[in-house]
């Protein structure tokens, strides 16, 4: 597998690409990964990735949390599809605030993106999610808690897409307001397993 690295952000790549058992993603605000019609198309939110081949995909996991505070604030796991003809599709499963508290979101785009919310369990900051290709070819996406794992969304078209130049697997921060400074992201034990 290759090595971890940034887009969309100048920092240093926590264990220069071999991540460690924990680190930090930082997002400045104003940045996003959003595609809403008729005109929105946002992709400058930096997203720790390393590529792999989209037919050798298993699994990835992550635990992470922050510190939530500003409207739409997010981080979690991302998946971005790379085409041949320059398009990009992604799906991306993490915890986003929205109506005033943290939730479970998972947004996936194909041609425009669409969102899901549910409330997160613990009522607090915390999560650690997991996406899945299963056997039927569908990426699955889970809520880890201990050994039980909940199933939060099926997505189904992802393996199913032609033309990928490059698939990438990774995590992502976003502060989509223009207020509040920074957003920091903690993620441990990420995990990610590919048959080659």
């Amino acid at each position: 597998m290759t090595k971890f690295t940034f887009v969309n952000s100048s920092d240093k790549v926590p264990g220069d690409g071999a991540l460690p058992a924990e680190f930090t993603i930082r997002a400045a605000p104003s940045t996003d990964v959003w595609s809403k019609p008729p005109s929105t198309e946002a992709f400058n939110a930096p997203i720790l990735y390393q590529t792999v081949p989209l037919k050798s995909f298993k699994r990835a996991r992550v635990a992470f949390d922050a510190l939530w505070q500003q409207n739409y604030d997010q981080g979690g796991l991302i998946i971005v599809l790379n085409g041949t003809g320059g398009t990009r599709k992604w799906v991306k499963t993490g915890i986003e605030l929205t109506r005033g508290r943290p939730h479970l979101s998972t947004v996936t785009k194909d041609r425009w993106a669409d969102w899901s919310l549910q409330p997160l369990p613990s009522g607090g900051r915390a999560a650690t999610l997991e996406l899945v290709r299963e056997p039927d070819n569908s990426l699955w996406v889970y809520l880890v808690e201990g050994i039980q794992k909940s199933p939060l969304r099926e997505v189904t078209w992802v393996f199913e897409e032609p033309d990928v130049q490059e698939f990438w697997i990774g995590l992502y921060a976003a502060r989509p307001s223009r207020e509040g400074g920074d957003l920091e992201v903690n993620f441990g034990h990420m995990v990610v397993e590919s048959t080659e």
